[in-house]
């Protein structure tokens, strides 16, 4: 508990004490109505204080007043206990709800815990220094000792450690890294002295993504949110006006009729109808469930911008993937280097040579992995004139010879004719100084769990699970076949991804969303379109990550799964807590209305009600991996 939630419940204790002691007390008249209004001023001091102050703004219909004017009209009518109970038992109920929040809040507010307090550089006699994170400019050694947290994105140039990624990814599985190996901010160091060249500034670094996305999450409101927003502003002063028509329009009738006009009953009905009336299990319940459904994900390792997209992630019933980084790991490896016969200017060797070098400047996974293959030194001076073209690949000019290397598309456009390969991979052609030279054939390699993930998908529901690449088709195919794809799409370009799904959301039904799962830079516009984009966070670029609603930080396609299983959860207990209120609300307000139910009826439909929904609300906090 907090500070100012213990003092709450120390003044709850004390009215409880109070108005247990004043019940068996002898007293009557001012005497009694003195006693009791001191029980009254320590529990609902606050209450009464932001009633008066809505009045000043003009924001009265809240249920402040709605308690001000319940519990003040029931004192008045000499109903001290009511008065009092009523007060005490609303505010043991706001009790609750912070108390339920605040443990909603601890599964978000642990990943708070990986920002960084200090990175260490080396000075000049090798002692470290300690400096603001945000002070670390891109290309800086620093120093990571065991038991630190990782604070600027970089790579490892010199030591080996196991981190603890499982504030990032949701998962216990320690990751193992050496020199040459990336590195994300926010993991823990757990073994070895890391010294790491930076290559994002702070406020660029994963930690400081996370964080963002996660700050501002609550502020985009799903569709539940907004209509009890809009309920509330209609239902305030519906219920406030129907509490006052109750206490005098039967009274005035009742004295037309020639019969007594019984006014101090039908105020008294009227103050239980305004306490029965109080929309706070709603206002409530529903924000609490969504924070919940969104603080359960960050466990997990699941980043949800909005509430607004954990409601539409329930709904989805296509899901169209990226296949490089997504489906598969992105790590290429070279399988084959085929010359071509009439090519006689080199060998395999000599044609691994010119790819490599045409390569040397493309960050696409199909290049380093040719430059990794090359057994020489790459000397990026003898490489000139490079231009690279989305979706077909890379033109240069290799030691004075003009080197093309791409997919057939740019075979086609140079007007060659090339070679099929046997096997099934990514085939890079390559043409030098106009002449077909060969093709290297590129395997990449299946993620361990997307078969699973496939497999999750339609066990939870979706009908069609897609695959979009701009990879050769026999590759696509292989891949869908093996995965269990519904549908493919080979050979295409970013602009050609996005008319695709633009098909896809035509054909579909109205209520039914979509949801494009990717990871590279040419997937963000496609991200962006789709109903819901989920990105890779751990491998997927800049630009995927700032364009998708879903971020999965582990990067494992069995996620998504999980997050729909979370959003339908939360969305059941959404709507399980607005039927339940308003269901139990109509029924009191009748009941109120008709003398049926007195004031402890009406405690029990407010406080009972709220009580019970915010409960089923923390449910969404339980998340079955």
């Amino acid at each position: 508990m907090t500070k100012k939630q213990k003092k709450v419940l120390a003044r709850i204790l004390v009215t409880a004490a109070l108005l247990s002691g004043l019940h068996f007390l002898p007293v009557t008249g001012a005497v009694k109505l003195v006693l009791y209004l001191i029980p009254y001023l320590v529990i609902g001091y606050d209450i009464l204080r932001k009633a008066f102050l809505g009045l000043l703004h003009r924001e009265v219909f809240d249920e402040n007043f709605l308690m001000a004017v319940a519990t003040v009209g029931a004192i008045l009518l000499g109903e001290y206990q009511e008065g009092v109970a009523v007060m005490l038992f609303y505010q043991i109920g706001e009790l609750f709800q912070a108390v339920a929040v605040g443990k909603s809040r601890r599964n978000i507010s642990a990943l708070m815990d990986i920002r960084p307090d200090y990175a260490n550089i080396e000075d000049e006699n090798g002692k470290l220094e300690q400096v603001s994170p945000d002070e670390v400019a891109v290309g800086t050694v620093i120093v990571v000792c065991p038991g630190e947290k990782v604070p600027v994105d970089g790579c490892v140039v010199e030591g080996s450690s196991t981190l603890n990624t499982s504030a990032l990814t949701g998962e216990s599985l320690p990751r193992e890294v050496a020199a040459g190996d990336e590195i994300i901010s926010g993991c823990v160091n757990l073994t070895g002295l890391l010294k790491i060249r930076t290559t994002r500034e702070f406020g660029e670094s994963t930690v400081s993504r996370i964080l963002d996305l996660v700050e501002n999450s609550s502020m985009k409101k799903s569709r539940s949110e907004n209509f009890i927003t809009r309920f509330a502003k209609y239902y305030t002063p519906a219920v406030c006006y129907g509490a006052l028509a109750l206490a005098v329009i039967p009274p005035l009738v009742q004295l037309l009729m020639g019969s007594p006009a019984a006014w101090s009953m039908w105020i008294t009905r009227a103050l239980t109808f305004l306490v029965i009336s109080c929309p706070c299990a709603l206002v409530i319940s529903i924000p609490l469930s969504f924070f919940g459904g969104i603080g359960g994900a960050s466990a997990c390792g699941i980043l949800v911008k909005g509430s607004n997209y954990l409601e539409a992630l329930a709904q989805t019933d296509c899901v169209v993937f990226d296949k490089t980084g997504t489906l598969t790991r992105g790590v290429f490896q070279v399988t084959d280097v085929v010359p071509a016969k009439a090519w006689a200017a080199g060998d395999s060797g000599m044609l691994l040579h010119y790819a490599a070098h045409a390569e040397s400047y493309s960050s696409h996974p199909i290049s380093k992995s040719l430059r990794e293959a090359y057994d020489g030194t790459i000397d990026n001076e003898r490489v000139t004139e490079v231009e690279e073209t989305g979706g077909e690949g890379v033109m240069a000019r290799v030691e004075g010879h003009m080197v093309a290397a791409g997919n057939a598309r740019l075979m086609r456009r140079l007007g060659l004719q090339w070679t099929e390969p046997d096997g099934v991979g990514t085939v890079v052609h390559v043409a030098v100084d106009g002449a077909y030279a060969g093709f290297i054939l590129i395997a990449d390699v299946v993620k361990e769990t997307a078969g699973e993930a496939i497999a999750a998908l339609k066990k939870a529901g979706v009908k069609k699970t897609v695959m979009l690449t701009g990879d050769a088709r026999a590759v696509a195919e292989h891949v869908a076949a093996e995965l269990g794809v519904d549908e493919v799409h080979s050979e295409l370009l970013p602009a050609d991804k996005v008319g695709r799904v633009e098909e896809l959301l035509k054909n579909r039904n109205r209520r039914e969303k979509l949801a494009f799962v990717g990871d590279g830079i040419n997937d963000a516009p496609v991200l962006s379109r789709a109903d819901i984009g989920i990105a890779m966070g751990a491998m997927g670029s800049d630009a995927a990550i700032e364009a998708a609603d879903i971020v999965l930080m582990d990067d494992d396609p069995v996620k998504i799964a999980l997050a729909m299983r979370i959003s339908r959860k939360c969305l059941r207990i959404v709507y399980e807590n607005i039927v339940f209120a308003l269901g139990v609300k109509a029924l009191c307000l009748i009941l109120g209305a008709l003398g049926i139910a007195g004031m402890w009826m009406a405690i029990f439909a407010d406080v009972g009600v709220m009580v019970i929904a915010v409960l089923n609300a923390i449910r969404c906090l339980k998340i079955k991996k």
